[in-house]
Parts: C-alpha cells; sequence; structure tokens
C-alpha cells in the first residue's frame, strides 16, 4: 500500500505485568443481545522464541479474535449492494477449524447489525455483541459445538462502514452511475464484514454480489470483464489470505487486456487513457518473477479508482486498487504499480503477522519496487528513487518526533492506537533502506537468493519481527554473530532512529538539478535553467530544495518558466503547492481549492493541510476548503484531516 494515516488513543486493560506483548482489546460489555453480559481477557503472556521455520500461534493486539483456538478457514459472502440505503445486506458464512475444542467464537465486527446467527446452516445460535469500543468495534461472541463446522452471520452494514465510500453519480468520472469502493487495511475489513480482522489470519473465500443491472463487481478475486445482465457476479479466491486484503468496487467500469495474465479496469471515460498509461505491467510482472519467484495468484490486474481513493495504491490480490493521480500521461508515475505488483510477494504471500511488523510488508516491498524499476528502467533511474525515498524518510522521522521516537523503529510498539495512524512512510524507507545495506554488504546475488528462498519457504505464512532476524541471521549470515553485530541488524529492527551505517544513495541523474538548484539561487532567471528531459523526480528533488530564501517573485517566475500551477501531475502540484503555502504564494490558492476538491489521496491532503493549519489564515482557508471538500473523501482521509483542522461536524 501506498501510503499511511495519524494517531488516535483510547484505553484499554494494560498489559500484564512482565509480559512481552502488547495488549488485546480487552474487557468488553454486552449490548445485550442474548445472554447475560460477559467479558472477553486479555491474554498475553511471555513466550520462548519460536523457531523460524515454524508457523506462531498468536494473539493480534488489534483484534478480538482467538484463532489459537478457533481460526476461520474460508469466508463464503452472498450479499446484495443497495446504493439507496448505502448498506450491504446478506450473509458471511464461516468454516471454522477448531482446534482445542472451544466453545466460543469471537469475531471482530464494527457497526455491522447482527440479525442472526446459524451453526452448520441449521440451528440458531446464541450470540453476544459487545459493547463497541473506539477504534476497534464490538467483540462478536458466538456460542459453538467442538463439532460445530461452519457459522452463518446475517447482517447489515451501516452508511457509515468506514471501509466503504459510496459515491453519487456526479463524484464519478461518467457522471450516470453512482459507484462503491472499499479500503479495508488495516482493520476495517470488520466494518463490512463479520471476520476475524488479523493480518495473522489467513482464509480462502467465495463471494455472490448482488448489484443493479448495468454496473460491473469486482472483488480482489477471480473477475470477469464483462456486465452481467442481471447484476449477480460470482468470485472465487483459492489463495488464502488475510482479511485487509477483502476488496469490492462496483460501478460503471469497462476492462482493456494488456496480455493473457494482465489488463486494466478503470471507470469507462478513463479506460482508455489508464490503458495507455500502464502498458508496461507485463514487463513488470516478468521482471518481478524473475527476482522472486513464480507469481501466484494467477492474474494481476488493475483497477484504476475514482479520485476519491484516499491512497497511492492498494495490493489487493488479483486487482490492485490505484488512485487516478498515477495518470500523468508519460507513464512517469508508474512506480507506484511496482510497488503493489511486489505486494504480491511481500505482504500478499509472506504477511506481517500483526500490525507491529509492518515494515515486513512495506520495507520489503519498497526495497522490490526499486529493483523491479532499475530493471524495465535502469540502476540510475532506480537510484534517483531511493534518493527521493530518502528525503520521504528524513520527512517521515521529524513528523514522528524525531531519531529518538519509539515509532521510528522498524519494529513497532503501536499498544492500543489505531495501525492506520501509526504505520507511515518509515516502515517503507527505513526497511527499504535496511535492505540495501544487507544487499550491498553480502552482494546482490546472494542477497536475491535469499529473497527468493524467503518467500518461497514461507509462502502463504505470515511472519514477525523476531522470526524474520532469526532467518536472515541464520540463512543470509551464516549464524555469523560478529557480521550480525557489524552490521547493527538488532539496531536496525528493533531500536529507535538511523543506525550510522545506513547507506548513503548518490543518483548522477540529480547531479544535474542540482547543478541548476545552485544556478537559479545566485540568481539566474528561471526560463534559463536546462532542465530538458526532466521527469517528475527530477521536479521533485528540485522543488523540494529550493533555496529557504524563494519569495513570491521567485515563485512567481518559476511558474511563468514551468507552469506549475496549471499542471496536471499531482506529484508536482502537491509539492508546489506546499511551496506556495510557505511562501505565501495566493496566486496558487484557486488551484489549491481545485486540488484539495477533486481528489482525495491522503498523501496529498494531509502535508497540505498540515501546513494550512500552522497559520490562523491558513487554518480559516483549510476549513473553509474542507467543508466543500470533506464529503468527498473516503473515512480514513477524514479521519485524518479532521484531527489535523480540528474538525467538528456543524
Amino acid at each position: 500500500m501506498r501510503q499511511p494515516r495519524l494517531l488516535l488513543l483510547f484505553l484499554l486493560l494494560p498489559a500484564l505485568a512482565g509480559c512481552t506483548g502488547t495488549p488485546q482489546p480487552a474487557t468488553v460489555k454486552a449490548k445485550g443481545k442474548t445472554g447475560s453480559s460477559a467479558r472477553i481477557v486479555a491474554e498475553t503472556a511471555a513466550a520462548p522464541a519460536t523457531p523460524a521455520t515454524q508457523q506462531p500461534v498468536a494473539r493480534d493486539p488489534h483484534s478480538f479474535s482467538h484463532p489459537d483456538e478457533v481460526v476461520v478457514e474460508h469466508l463464503k459472502l452472498d450479499l446484495t449492494v443497495d446504493f439507496t440505503k448505502k448498506i450491504l445486506t446478506g450473509r458471511a458464512s464461516l468454516r471454522l477449524h477448531n482446534k482445542t475444542g472451544a466453545g466460543v467464537l469471537f469475531l471482530d465486527t464494527h457497526g455491522l447489525d447482527i440479525r442472526k446467527v446459524l451453526l452448520d446452516g441449521a440451528a440458531e445460535a446464541k450470540f453476544t455483541l459487545h459493547d463497541e469500543q473506539p477504534i476497534f468495534g464490538s467483540a462478536l461472541e458466538i456460542q459453538i459445538t467442538p463439532a460445530t463446522q461452519w457459522v452463518s452471520i446475517d447482517y447489515s452494514t451501516r452508511p457509515d462502514a468506514a471501509a466503504l465510500q459510496w459515491l453519487d453519480p456526479e463524484q464519478t468520472s461518467g457522471k450516470k452511475l453512482p459507484f462503491l469502493l472499499s479500503q479495508s487495511e488495516a482493520i476495517l475489513a470488520r466494518t463490512w464484514v463479520p471476520c476475524q480482522d488479523s493480518p495473522g489470519v489467513r482464509m480462502t473465500y467465495e463471494a455472490t454480489l448482488r448489484v443493479p443491472p448495468g454496473m460491473l463487481a469486482l472483488m480482489s478475486a477471480s473477475n470477469r470483464a464483462q456486465k452481467t445482465a442481471d447484476g449477480v457476479y460470482q468470485f472465487e479466491m483459492p489463495q488464502r489470505i488475510p482479511s485487509y486484503l477483502l476488496a469490492i468496487a462496483v460501478g460503471d467500469m469497462t476492462f482493456r487486456a494488456f496480455d493473457a495474465r494482465t489488463g486494466v479496469y478503470a471507470e469507462t471515460p478513463v479506460t482508455e487513457a489508464a490503458a495507455w498509461e500502464l502498458a508496461d505491467t507485463p514487463k513488470m510482472v516478468d521482471a518481478a518473477e524473475k527476482l522472486y519467484g513464480p507469481y501466484q495468484w494467477g492474474r494481476y490486474d488493475i483497477l484504476v479508482l475514482p479520485p476519491s481513493f484516499p491512497y497511492g495504491g492498494m495490493e489487493n490480490p488479483r486487482l490492485t486498487f490505484a488512485t487516478p493521480t498515477i495518470l500523468a500521461r508519460d507513464r512517469s508515475l508508474v512506480s507506484l504499480i511496482a510497488h503493489e505488483l511486489a505486494h504480491s510477494w511481500s505482504g500478499n504471500l509472506v504477511t506481517n503477522a500483526t500490525w507491529n511488523d509492518f515494515w515486513l510488508n512495506e520495507g520489503l516491498t519498497t526495497y522490490a519496487e526499486r529493483r523491479i524499476m532499475e530493471t524495465l528502467s535502469g540502476k540510475d533511474y532506480a537510484d534517483m528513487l531511493a534518493v527521493i525515498g530518502r528525503q520521504d524518510l528524513d520527512r517521515a522521522i521529524e513528523d514522528a518526533g524525531g531519531l529518538a521516537s519509539k515509532d521510528t523503529a522498524l519494529r513497532l510498539d503501536i499498544g492500543t492506537r489505531d495501525p492506520d495512524e501509526v504505520t507511515g512512510d518509515l516502515a517503507y524507507e527505513k526497511g527499504a533502506l535496511f535492505l540495501r545495506l544487507l544487499e550491498q554488504s553480502v552482494g546482490r546475488q546472494r542477497f536475491d537468493a535469499f529473497l527468493h528462498s524467503y518467500f518461497k519457504t514461507f509462502a502463504f505464512q505470515s511472519m514477525d519481527s523476531d522470526r524474520f532476524v532469526a532467518y536472515l541471521k541464520q540463512n543470509l549470515l551464516g549464524n555469523d554473530e560478529a557480521l550480525a553485530r557489524k552490521l547493527q541488524v538488532d539496531a536496525w529492527v528493533y531500536a529507535p532512529g538511523l543506525p550510522d551505517n545506513a547507506p548513503v544513495i548518490h543518483s548522477t541523474l540529480l547531479d544535474q538539478v542540482d547543478q541548476q538548484l545552485g544556478a537559479f539561487a545566485k540568481g539566474s532567471p528561471a526560463g534559463q535553467l536546462q532542465t530538458q528531459g526532466w521527469t517528475t523526480n527530477h521536479w521533485l528533488h528540485f522543488l523540494r530544495n529550493l533555496p529557504a530564501a524563494t519569495d513570491k517573485t521567485r515563485m512567481a517566475d518559476l511558474d511563468a518558466a514551468f507552469h506549475f500551477t496549471d499542471t496536471g501531475n499531482s506529484e508536482i502540484l502537491g509539492e508546489w503547492l506546499l511551496r506556495s503555502l510557505r511562501t505565501n504564494y495566493d496566486v496558487a490558492w484557486p488551484a489549491l481549492e481545485r486540488f484539495l476538491t477533486s481528489q482525495g489521496r491522503r498523501k496529498f491532503l494531509s502535508p497540505l493541510y498540515t501546513e494550512m493549519a500552522k497559520t490562523p489564515a491558513g487554518a480559516e482557508m483549510g476549513l473553509r476548503i474542507y467543508e466543500k471538500a470533506r464529503p468527498g473523501y473516503h473515512s480514513v482521509a477524514r479521519q485524518s484531516i479532521d484531527k489535523i483542522l480540528s474538525w467538528r461536524q456543524p
């Protein structure tokens, strides 16, 4: 996935004294569905290190479920999509593996209206829906028997389900039909499906979706390229996935194939532009397979969503969700697709066991993304991406509170915080930098063989930081503790900040940018700068490193020469608008409002609203724009901007 989020706190039971884990969603009171009030007690206990080759059994601090007792192996959905009420209604059936003969099943829900629960399709079960906890939602406690194989839950979502965004026709490209999209990572799947909502639990699934005729329905599963006459769609995901990779989209979409196993879906008016922009996708798949082994998910398709999608991309298996802001008309932003494709190995195939281990998804993926781009565009281009990434890392460290902040460690201790609001660029860029250090230290051939073996060994399993470090030390470093200490492996993973052996990355392609920055700082007019052939990343480096003394007059000179305020490239425009706010270049204010009201990608929204919030006049402008833009943002974007602007619903 690309990109991170913000910070919410609430009280749960403290961790038991002396425990090594973090607290689970703890004591919760029943809403009185059936029976007496029940309790769920957080169970955390110190445990010996798990051998690297074993699949661990662990409680997730962000889930009410007990998969060490009863685990969901398969999910069967039958849902009706109601655009009028903006709800999903139907049944979720879960096939169980009762490991311990337990008499109760705990599931995660958040804002679901539970009507009935059946055991093995017949007997009605007693269940308790516990009081809702901020962030985590409500535990659903179902009475089962040791012999129960299936639990079926009849339920409905609510219009404000956090994972789902319902767009009116005027919010779409076609302006004729509404649109539904989902974003389940990190712990939002529970807002539309009752499940064990933990990345450490993997399941297969199948689904039937019933949508209005004339609309296409898609999921993170097998998909058909054409609309059905009756609006009924069948899906199957035969590979085991965690709940955060459950995804749904419904709207006026069409498909264009790239080759026999790749293609792109998009809103009908956008399809041709998307197909042109992303035409190199088959080459990316080929490059990734040569590096990390066979692609194990069947098809790799991309869905370009409406502009309100809050992230750059989401790695839903078989169907990457992508923002239309990557459609720059010059294929300069397709590294995002390389990133989401790389998740087919790091994240989807081998998954972080809990959100404390988020870096195992994103750090490995960011490293792999740049290796894919190196294959396609050359080492100089990949190094340029890495330099831009290091700039992002420095910003992320500052935003996290500096090098001493515990949130700058790779292995996080999120505690009771919302993982959506803690995980961020640190995991992406510090993780990638650590892997770059390992590659440089042992040699690329050896490191590639290590990663290839890692993905093969742990395919369709979950991985935590301790197991990864143990596997790395044994299989990459040959149990050479002196080498591990020299590389500062433990410091990279568990300690805050950046170790002093962090690789220094140099980009020859950015040397020319630095030369022109020097000329501009000495007074050269913008129109005399040598910028021929610059790509998006050249311009990002230029804008990020403009002299501190750049004032409104010089901003106007740059704008006249390069038309930044009118650019259609979202990455460049976002950086330019940020600089405009810092220099009070008010000529850009109309473009700022258009940008913030026409797309909902948090990567752009959060820095711009944060900058506006620094001054009273800026905060006033931010609130005025946000009041207009907020209805078009996804809930995860609203959650962040609400806090930045201290928003209170009128």
